[in-house]
């Protein structure tokens, strides 16, 4: 049985599900695929786009894919609302393709956690609008977005 990734459902309070949503931001700028799938049960189920994967290794297999064409990611997510074991996140990440091409990248995504605090369910509905290097708005260091760091809704996104 794996270990418990805290906080862990039921979600009762702001805090507890916005440390959750934190925790996951902070893994996913990492750009670590490993890293990112152990925070998933090993059937974990997603929809990303019109992707669906089922299990870790294809979570991994994704996220490298991913990650070798979005270059320089940085990613802010937010909560929306939250439910027992369920939540709802906005989120906004920057990245650039290999010929320098700056975009900023819209979503949504819905998450199922089991007991453990593991997700079971990802599904992501994601649109990418071509930005201007000039219009980026994400400038701090590669990995975790420093806590003074504007919000999404600071941001004006």
């Amino acid at each position: 049985m794996e270990a418990e990734r805290p906080p862990v459902p039921p979600f009762i309070t702001v805090e507890a599900a916005g440390q959750k949503v934190r925790l996951a931001e902070d893994a996913w700028n990492t750009r670590d695929p490993e890293r990112v799938a152990l925070a998933y049960t090993p059937d974990s189920r997603w929809r990303n786009r019109a992707e669906f994967l089922e299990g870790r290794a294809a979570i991994v297999a994704f996220l490298t894919r991913k990650w070798n064409r979005e270059l320089d990611y940085r990613l802010i997510k937010e909560l929306w609302g939250f439910r027992e074991n369920r939540m709802a996140v906005r989120f906004a990440y920057e990245w650039h393709d290999d010929s320098g091409n700056w975009f900023r990248s819209y979503g949504n995504e819905l998450w199922e956690f089991d007991e453990r605090g593991l997700m079971r369910r990802r599904v992501a509905s994601i649109n990418d609008a071509p930005i201007r290097d000039s219009d980026r708005k994400y400038h701090w260091p590669f990995g975790r977005r420093p806590d003074d760091y504007p919000s999404l809704n600071d941001l004006g996104l």
